[in-house]
């Protein structure tokens, strides 16, 4: 096996974890709301930001997981009737659109949208965290979808040339 897909797989499997501790917290916050609003008669406000938050950071991670493992959502009616140079070529091409989508929407414009809530100092309304701090996500989503497509290229490459 060699060390692009050693890496490639250890840190699908962290990601998987991490996104497993997010849905997990996710659901033991939104069962704590059920029972302090039934059970105890009482509201805690900081649970419906934490279930906000934790719902986009597994959103946006769970897109760089999916990129990873290549099962997004895909209109393959077309692809399919291509021959096999021409799906390399187009799947070459899907990658690339990837990878340029993730640069400039996610990485540049997340990192701008990081910065900004930084340097205006904007807090989350009950949690008082920095909205930085909650979009950072944005951009280390993007950076990951990225290197998954570099992977994802290099991958169609050698068994272009294996074949």
């Amino acid at each position: 096996m060699k060390t692009s897909e050693l890496v490639f797989n250890k840190v699908n499997k962290i990601l998987e974890w991490f996104l497993i501790i997010i849905f997990a917290l996710l659901v033991l916050d939104v069962l704590f709301q059920v029972f302090s609003r039934y059970i105890i008669g009482e509201s805690f406000s900081w649970t419906e930001e934490f279930a906000r938050f934790s719902l986009i950071w597994m959103t946006v991670l769970g897109a760089a997981y999916l990129n990873a493992k290549r099962e997004h959502l895909s209109m393959d009616f077309l692809y399919e009737k291509l021959s096999m140079a021409n799906k390399r070529k187009a799947s070459i091409l899907i990658e690339l659109f990837i990878f340029l989508f993730a640069l400039i929407v996610m990485v540049i414009g997340g990192s701008n949208l990081v910065y900004t809530t930084l340097h205006l100092e904007q807090l989350s309304g009950t949690l008082r965290i920095p909205l930085g701090y909650v979009y950072a996500i944005m951009p280390f989503s993007g950076l990951l979808i990225m290197c998954f497509s570099i992977y994802h290229i290099s991958t169609i490459y050698s068994n272009e040339t294996s074949n």
